[in-house]
């Protein structure tokens, strides 16, 4: 169990150090704290749902803001 909360933590800070933060603040907020939540999580899913978007829609903002898949 330890195992797996350590690299869950290894994978949000990866997320959080390769994140575009610049151009995540300058989103609206709405799109802000869906990428926020994805930094942070790492639910694609729920995070898409936050921003009001497709999953593909928002793999695209994920993209543009610089948030690793990990």
């Amino acid at each position: 169990m330890e195992e797996w909360i350590q690299l869950l933590e290894e994978a949000r800070e990866i997320r959080r150090r390769e994140a575009d933060w610049h151009f995540i603040n300058s989103l609206p907020p709405k799109l802000r704290l869906a990428l926020t939540y994805f930094v942070e999580v790492g639910d694609i899913y729920v995070a898409s749902r936050i921003a009001g978007m497709k999953v593909g829609e928002f793999d695209e903002l994920r993209r543009k803001a610089k948030v690793p898949m990990v």
